[in-house]
């Protein structure tokens, strides 16, 4: 008895172990992969796509030819502390917690990695199932690769229109320039337009889409004194 005890207890935790490697790996794989490869597309773009019916526009730029403006607006937007945390901004997360006692509408706190996992590899819905591999991948996607490549991934992949992803193609579309020559008033429209990029015309701007690019002036220029984009390659 003893020894089939043994037996079976060894098998137990064989088959635990060969199933932590095989989440390790299937983990770090894409990561790697990312790191030197540029996705040709996303979950959220081909979701969009069947939904909609229409094939998404999208062109990749290098992150150096992004205007830095951009890059500065997206980070004052989205995820002011990206540089510094590794995939889940704790502060963000527990400062949303003490706000959303507060809130009928809850506040978010993904980091722009967690919104590149997200775009990447899940669906929108939201579930706890959703977060948490989120949040684990986020971990993973820290560890491989550079905060420049995850920003990089991010603009080329971001949603700036009905069909219209990347800075690349936003830029063209908005304001008929490069993504590279964006000044910090054009980079702060594009930016305002991320939470509901289907309804906004960075182009066009309503009152309401001008007044969350002015606010966010402020922080592009404090991003840049602060040196933001040194951050990046660090």
């Amino acid at each position: 008895m003893n020894r089939q005890y043994k037996k079976f207890s060894g098998r137990v935790r064989r088959i635990w172990l060969w199933t932590l490697i095989g989440v390790f790996v299937s983990s770090a794989t894409p990561m790697v992969l990312l790191r030197y490869v540029n996705p040709p597309t996303s979950s959220f773009i081909l979701q969009n796509e069947t939904a909609s019916g229409r094939q998404a526009s999208r062109e990749w730029q290098a992150l150096e030819n992004i205007s830095e403006s951009l890059q500065l607006a997206v980070m004052a937007s989205e995820d002011q502390r990206f540089p510094f945390h590794y995939g889940l901004d704790l502060v963000q997360i527990q400062n949303a917690l003490v706000a959303n006692e507060a809130r009928s509408r809850p506040l978010g706190a993904s980091t722009i990695t967690q919104q590149t996992i997200k775009n990447l590899f899940l669906w929108g819905k939201q579930s706890y199932l959703r977060k948490g591999i989120e949040a684990w991948l986020s971990v993973w996607m820290e560890l491989f690769l550079p905060k420049y490549r995850i920003l990089e991934i991010y603009l080329n992949i971001a949603q700036w229109g009905p069909t219209h992803y990347g800075a690349h193609i936003a830029s063209n579309r908005y304001f008929d320039l490069d993504a590279s020559l964006l000044n910090d008033q054009q980079a702060a429209l594009l930016a305002a337009a991320l939470p509901s990029p289907g309804r906004s015309n960075p182009g066009q701007p309503t009152n309401y889409l001008q007044a969350r690019a002015n606010a966010l002036l402020d922080d592009i220029k404090r991003l840049r004194q602060q040196g933001y984009i040194v951050g990046l390659y660090l």
